[in-house]
């Protein structure tokens, strides 16, 4: 136990007739001072995670200036930030937990933002993403018309894509025109066009059509059609009946009765016969009447009386000769006896 000494002034006390001095100085022993209570022990906090953003687009090219929101379970904001130079963004001390990552702004006039993701965060660990946005899609504008007139023709349908794909497929209306959005997937794509259903009365348009689009860009593409050829009607109709009228009667049938004509050298003329009786041909040609001018031909069926008649007169003549054979034989057999 230590002293402490206790120093103090020398007090005059004023007693009847004397004076007596106080002690200059006393010395006292010192009380222990109470301690103060340990203060408890506090439970350590679980060790806190990160969550780390890299921003591009489908191009690759990172995006600087986009901003992104970080909401915990209870949708309370747990961060806020934007992208640096080189599109990235930190949020450092995040508690485990599920947490929603909410992106405000792309912080480009061509990009759009992505929808709302979750994110997991583990005790000690950074989770990292990458965020893609999306370029805006290109306005395009359809037109089909005629060739010659500029008509803006309804009923063109065609297809529109890059490389093998088909994109967008569009069809005129009643204005000749029609308007969608064709997704892009660079600050300059091209495109072709491909017509496959013409306006009616109009061939397809067939040549290989391409055209460039930016994004969030109008862009017009017209389709020219030509009217299809039409084959002229033939200047006569065709009958099916035919122009000449066929005749009921052979023109050759035999006996008919023509004009006798010269014979030529390899034609054969009739000799008369031995006993001098005209023959058949004769007969009928020396027995039929000329026949009048203008008028005509007749036909073999006129003549055939005169046939008959001449063939029953060859036969008469041929008996009789025959008779008159036989009796100079006769004649000739008496005389010899």
């Amino acid at each position: 136990m230590h002293a402490r000494l206790v120093r103090s002034a020398t007090v005059a006390v004023a007693v009847t007739g004397t004076l007596a001095w106080a002690p200059a100085a006393s010395a006292q022993p010192s009380e222990p001072t109470p301690s103060a209570p340990a203060a408890p022990a506090e439970t350590p906090a679980p060790d806190a995670g990160s969550v780390e953003i890299t921003a591009k687009d489908t191009a690759g090219d990172v995006l600087p200036g986009a901003t992104f929101l970080l909401l915990d379970s209870a949708g309370q904001e747990a961060g806020r930030g934007k992208t640096d130079a080189q599109g990235k963004l930190a949020f450092p001390d995040v508690e485990p937990g599920v947490y929603r990552l909410k992106e405000t702004a792309s912080g480009s006039p061509l990009h759009e933002v992505v929808a709302d993701q979750d994110v997991i965060v583990t005790p000690g660990a950074a989770t990292r993403l990458t965020i893609t946005d999306p370029f805006k899609a290109a306005k395009v504008l359809l037109r089909a018309k005629d060739g010659k007139t500029g008509k803006l023709l309804t009923g063109a349908t065609v297809n529109i894509g890059t490389g093998t794909s088909t994109l967008l497929t569009l069809t005129t209306g009643s204005k000749g025109t029609a308007s969608g959005e064709l997704p892009v997937s660079s600050r300059k794509t091209q495109f072709w066009v491909n017509e496959i259903k013409a306006p009616a009365g109009y061939d397809l348009y067939k040549p290989s059509k391409t055209f460039s689009a930016g994004p969030g860009a109008p862009v017009t593409v017209t389709i020219t059609n030509s009217k299809t050829a039409t084959t002229p009607p033939p200047t006569q109709k065709p009958t099916d009946k035919p122009t000449d009228k066929p005749t009921d009667k052979p023109t050759d049938k035999p006996g008919d009765k023509s004009s006798p004509s010269k014979p030529g050298k390899d034609e054969d003329v009739s000799a008369p016969s031995a006993s001098g009786a005209p023959t058949a041909d004769e007969t009928a040609s020396s027995s039929a009447a000329p026949a009048p001018a203008g008028s005509l031909a007749h036909t073999g069926a006129d003549a055939a009386p005169w046939l008959i008649g001449g063939a029953g007169l060859l036969i008469a003549a041929g008996g009789g000769a025959l008779i008159a054979a036989r009796r100079r034989r006769t004649d000739d057999s008496s005389d010899e006896s």
